[in-house]
């Protein structure tokens, strides 16, 4: 069964965490619902880089239009990070690369088929700067994949990478070791929690691996049958987890199937499908609470007021 539907109603999704009624500050954030955006950066892609995914297609990067297929089909995005904090997104996915021939062997950039224009350092200091402005809501990064990261050069990316973010978010930063919920991160002044996929590396300051289910497929009927089974089955308990309500290319052949339509884009695909994930959303929050739930297109069809209001009910025990 399920507590009383919450009075307080959030009104500006700017700054929804502080909105939220006095019941919820103290239960652990794994527990809230939270909207969170897939491929975060792929609005920024650059269509003049070197194409990274898929492999069928690298051999092709020097030919203008192949590019411009290749993010036709990677941009998952349509907003800027800030837009899409001020619209209430407060999980990241952030999927990181180092350009094979750089100049500089420290930049790095964010990728989906191709690289982004913008790089990483500049990226996180806006978002440095937004948590500075709203300190009462919660932002968790979620750092990996790391691609061009080799054995020659790796582990002094990571260095470098993982010294910037303690430098850049210092105090702001939520330990591992904490139990968070909003009213404990509050009461420290800490607000960004960074998940880091790089098991060898430990640091009191950085969160490993978040668990992301996602459907692994373009069928909208696939994905929520997928999801719906992994939530009702392998749901972890006291920890963050990811619902990805993202559609996926496949990696065979059959891709060839969707970007060599000319006129066909993966914008038009997910905005006929998100309306229907989110009625899903909220048939399956009633049987099997959510925490992170990611989704392509995170600016339309009342994602965020869909999944934040999720909060309104919390399952009680009977």
């Amino acid at each position: 069964m399920f507590a009383k539907k919450a009075k307080q109603e959030v009104t500006s999704y700017c700054d929804w965490m502080s909105q939220l009624p006095p019941e919820l500050h103290n239960i652990p954030l794994f527990d809230l619902t939270i909207p969170g955006s897939h491929d975060s950066m792929s609005y920024d892609l650059d269509v003049n880089s070197s194409i990274i995914e898929p492999d069928r297609l690298k051999r092709f990067s020097k030919i203008c239009c192949v590019r411009k297929m290749v993010r036709r089909w990677a941009v998952t995005q349509e907003e800027t990070i800030t837009k899409q904090l001020d619209a209430g997104v407060r999980y990241l996915d952030l999927r990181i690369a180092r350009k094979a021939r750089d100049r500089d062997p420290t930049r790095l950039y964010f990728y989906h088929g191709l690289y982004t224009r913008t790089d990483v350092e500049t990226v996180l200091r806006a978002i440095h700067d937004w948590a500075e402005r709203h300190p009462k809501e919660i932002l968790i990064l979620a750092l990996s994949h790391f691609q061009g990261f080799d054995k020659a050069i790796g582990a002094q990316l990571h260095k470098h990478l993982i010294s910037f973010i303690l430098t850049l978010f210092g105090a702001k930063l939520i330990h591992i070791r904490d139990t968070a919920t909003l009213r404990s991160c509050w009461d420290k002044g800490r607000n960004v929690i960074v998940s880091y996929d790089y098991p060898t590396l430990q640091h009191g300051e950085l969160w490993s691996k978040i668990l992301y289910y996602y459907g692994d497929s373009m069928d909208t009927t696939k994905v929520e049958s997928t999801l719906s089974q992994m939530l009702e089955t392998a749901r972890p308990v006291k920890c963050f987890f990811v619902c990805g309500l993202n559609l996926t290319l496949p990696e065979d052949a059959r891709i060839l199937k969707y970007i060599l339509r000319l006129c066909g884009n993966f914008t038009n695909v997910v905005q006929r499908s998100l309306p229907r994930l989110l009625r899903w959303v909220k048939q399956q929050a009633a049987k099997t609470p959510m925490n992170i739930v990611a989704s392509d297109l995170v600016t339309r069809d009342d994602f965020v007021p869909t999944v934040v209001k999720l909060n309104a009910w919390r399952p009680v025990k009977a």
